[in-house]
C-alpha cells in the first residue's frame, strides 16, 4: 500500500481547493442558511480527497462561523447571507500562514494583557494549573531535557486564569505554530531555558499576590529576550 506524505504546503492547496468546491457547491445549490451539506463521505469521493481533508476543511469553516456542525445530524450552512458567505470564503482563502515575527508579536500582546487579569480574577485552581505546570517545566530543563510543550502550557494557565474566554482561544490557536516554529528555530536554548525558570516564578508569584503591575512588568522580562531573538533569524 502507498502511504502519500504530503509537504505542509501542499495540505495548506488541498484545503483551499475543497473550500472553493464547498462554496461553489452552496451557490449551485441555492444551499440556504439551515440547509445540510453532503456528507464527509459522499464530499471525499466527489472531490476526490480523503475524509479528513474534508473534515478538515469543514472545521475551518465552521471556526469562521460559516458552517454548523450538529451531532448525529450532519453539517450545516450557517445563518448568512449568500453575498456575506461568499466574501467570507474568499477572504479565507487569501489567509496566509503567519510567519513566527507575526506569531511572536501577537502572542506578546495577548499576555502582556492576559496576565494582568489573571493576577486579577485568578482562583486557586488556577493557581494549581499554573504551579504544576511550572514545576513540569523547571524538572524537565534541569534534566536537560527539551521543556518547549511544558513552557506553553504554563502560559496557557495564564491565558485560562485571566477568565476572558476569546483571549484564552487566541492563545489556543496560535500555540500549535508557535511549538513548531520554537522546535524549527531552535529557540529555547539552554541559557534561555534556564533563565525561564526563575522568570516563570516571579511572574507566577506576582500572580498570587495579585500585583497586575509586577505581573506584566515580569512578563515583559521575560518576553525581551525572545522579542530580540525572532528579529535576528
Amino acid at each position: 500500500m502507498k502511504i502519500e506524505i504530503l509537504t505542509r504546503t501542499e495540505n495548506q492547496e488541498i484545503q483551499k481547493g475543497i473550500i472553493s468546491k464547498i462554496r461553489d457547491l452552496i451557490n449551485y445549490k441555492n444551499l440556504e442558511p439551515g440547509d445540510k451539506l453532503p456528507s464527509e463521505r459522499m464530499l471525499s469521493e466527489k472531490f476526490g480527497v480523503s475524509r479528513s481533508n474534508v473534515r478538515e476543511a469543514f472545521q475551518k469553516l465552521e471556526f469562521y462561523g460559516l458552517l454548523i456542525s450538529k451531532p448525529q445530524s450532519g453539517t450545516f450552512v450557517a445563518d448568512i447571507g449568500q453575498v456575506a458567505m461568499n466574501g467570507m470564503i474568499e477572504d479565507i482563502l487569501r489567509l496566509e500562514e503567519p510567519d513566527f515575527k507575526s506569531l511572536v508579536e501577537t502572542r506578546i500582546l495577548l499576555e502582556l494583557k492576559t496576565v494582568r487579569l489573571a493576577a486579577q480574577r485568578r482562583t486557586e485552581d488556577d493557581l494549581i494549573q499554573m504551579k504544576m505546570a511550572l514545576d513540569a517545566y523547571s524538572k524537565k530543563v534541569n534534566n536537560g531535557e527539551d521543556a518547549v510543550q511544558e513552557d506553553l502550557l504554563f502560559h496557557l494557565a495564564i491565558a485560562k486564569a485571566s477568565g476572558n474566554s476569546t483571549m484564552n482561544t487566541f492563545m489556543l490557536i496560535i500555540t500549535p505554530e508557535i511549538i513548531t516554529n520554537f522546535e524549527k528555530y531552535h529557540v529555547c536554548d539552554k541559557d534561555m531555558a534556564f533563565r525561564g525558570i526563575k522568570e516563570h516564578r516571579d511572574i507566577f508569584d506576582a500572580i498570587k499576590e495579585q500585583n497586575t503591575k509586577l505581573a506584566k512588568e515580569k512578563m515583559k522580562i521575560h518576553f525581551k529576550t525572545l522579542y530580540q531573538y525572532c528579529y535576528n533569524i
